[in-house]
C-alpha cells in the first residue's frame, strides 16, 4: 500500500502494483508492439518492392518504428487514462504520484523512457534495476514522469464505506443536476472528505468543504437553493452521483483507483462536531 497526498490534502491508500503483475502486463504490451512492428515492416517492404528509393524506404521504416514504440503507447495511455492493453488485463492503471489521472505529457515521458532507458535500448536492464530498487516498483519512466502504477482490483471489503445520505431538503434539486462533467478525481476527494469530516477540526472542516464546493460548482452549473451550506451541497451532489452510478450498474469514482479514506493532515485538535449550519466565508454557487 502507498499513502498518496492529493492536491486537496487528502491522504489516499492505494495498492502498489507488484513486479509480477507489471511484468505480465509489460509482456502483453511488448508482444503487441512487436506484432505491430512486424506488420509495419512487412507492409513497408511490400510497398517499396515495386520500386522506390532505399532512402525513402528507410525513412518510412523509421517512422513506423517511432509510431509503434512511442506514438502507440502514448496514445493508448492518454486515451484510457493510464491503461494499456496489458494493464487493463491485469487490473492496473498508471496514476500521478498524487493519485490523480495522467495526461499526455506523462504518457509521452513514460514512452520515451521505455525506449531509451527502461527496455528497448538497454534490453530492460535499467528498468529492472530501477523497479527492484524502488519501494513503489517505479521504473525510470515513472520517476521522470512523476507517476506510479497501482492496482484497481481491490477486494470489496476494502472499499466498504458508510453510506452518504442525501439531504432531504436538497433531494429534488439534486435530481435535476447534470453531473456528466464532474471529474472522477474530484468526486473521490469529496467522498474521502465526507467520510472524515466528523474527525476534523471545525475550522479545517469548513475551509475544506468550501474549497471542494467551489471546485465542484465549476462543473455543476445548477445553482443550489440560497443558503445551502458547502458541506450539505457536496453531500447532495455526491449522493446523487452515487445513486445514478449504481442505477447504471457502474461503480462510482473509478477514473482513478478506489481508495479507502484515511486522514487529513492532523490539526492541533480533532474534536468531533456536526457541520455548521451556515458556512463562514460566504460560499456561493455561480449564478
Amino acid at each position: 500500500m502507498a499513502n498518496l497526498i492529493t492536491g486537496d490534502a487528502v491522504t489516499l491508500d492505494l495498492r502498489i502494483a507488484g513486479l509480477p503483475s507489471r511484468s505480465l502486463a509489460l509482456a502483453v504490451d511488448l508482444t503487441l508492439q512487436v506484432l505491430l512492428l512486424l506488420a509495419g515492416t512487412v507492409l513497408t517492404s511490400w510497398v517499396f518492392s515495386a520500386g522506390g528509393s532505399p532512402g525513402a524506404q528507410a525513412a518510412v521504416t523509421l517512422a513506423v518504428v517511432v509510431l509503434v514504440l512511442v506514438g502507440w503507447p502514448t496514445m493508448i495511455e492518454t486515451l484510457t487514462r493510464g491503461r494499456s492493453l496489458g494493464k487493463a488485463l491485469m487490473g492496473l492503471r498508471v496514476v500521478r504520484d498524487d493519485g490523480g489521472p495522467t495526461r499526455l505529457r506523462h504518457s509521452l515521458v513514460r514512452a520515451l523512457a521505455m525506449v531509451f532507458l527502461d527496455f528497448w535500448v538497454t534490453s530492460g536492464v535499467v528498468g529492472g534495476i530501477s523497479a527492484l530498487s524502488s519501494s513503489k516498483s517505479k521504473r525510470m519512466g515513472d520517476h521522470l514522469a512523476g507517476t506510479i502504477v497501482v492496482g484497481e482490483r481491490i477486494p470489496r471489503a476494502a472499499n466498504r464505506h458508510e453510506e452518504i445520505t442525501m439531504p432531504v431538503a436538497l433531494a429534488g434539486w439534486a435530481a435535476t443536476l447534470d453531473l456528466v462533467a464532474v471529474p472522477d478525481a474530484l468526486a473521490l476527494n469529496v467522498r474521502t472528505f465526507l467520510h472524515r469530516a466528523a474527525s476534523l477540526d471545525p475550522q479545517v472542516r469548513v475551509m475544506t468543504a468550501q474549497r471542494l464546493a467551489t471546485q465542484m460548482a465549476g462543473h455543476v452549473r445548477n445553482p443550489a437553493p440560497p443558503g445551502t451550506p458547502a458541506e450539505a451541497y457536496l453531500t447532495a451532489v455526491l449522493a446523487e452521483r452515487t445513486r445514478r452510478s449504481f442505477a447504471a450498474g457502474t461503480a462510482p469514482d473509478r477514473a482513478v483507483p478506489q481508495a479507502s479514506p484515511t486522514a487529513f493532515p492532523p490539526p492541533a485538535t480533532r474534536p468531533s462536531s456536526p457541520p455548521p449550519s451556515t458556512p463562514p466565508g460566504g460560499f456561493s454557487l455561480p449564478k
